[in-house]
């Protein structure tokens, strides 16, 4: 999240839960560098599809922290019912990001990646064969 802008600093961007009895909520950020809101995450590392349940207790987590924004992150995918059941919700907003997701994510914003190789791809340059130059 902090690759991709939300937060301040790394020291007070947001903080991460790490207590299994975190309420469904595994951490926050900062909305933007002043922190006028924070964004909710919840992350689950599954093999299994996560349901319409875990997305309604993470929505009924998010509320009961009075907030309207959170984000969902898996290593696995969301079914059906939990993905039209996220779509549905007014307030709070929840966005599932699925591993398919999650991988782009991280090529595109370069976190938990490296670089095997670089190509180098070669043009002519027409101006060193100019019989004027």
């Amino acid at each position: 999240m902090l690759a991709m802008g939300y937060g301040g600093s790394i020291q007070d961007a947001g903080k991460a839960f790490k207590t299994t009895n975190d309420g469904g909520i595994d951490g926050f950020i900062k909305e933007d560098k002043l922190g006028l809101s924070s964004i909710y995450l919840q992350a689950k590392r599954w093999d299994n599809t996560v349901g319409r349940p875990e997305i309604q207790a993470f929505a009924g987590a998010l509320m009961g922290r009075h907030s309207t924004r959170g984000v969902f992150i898996t290593t696995s995918k969301f079914s059906n019912e939990a993905i039209e059941y996220a779509k549905l919700l007014s307030q709070p907003t929840i966005i599932l990001i699925d591993g398919e997701k999650l991988v782009q994510l991280m090529i595109e914003y370069n976190v938990g990646v490296s670089t095997q190789r670089t190509y180098e791809v070669k043009r002519i340059d027409s101006d060193y064969f100019n019989e004027d130059a």
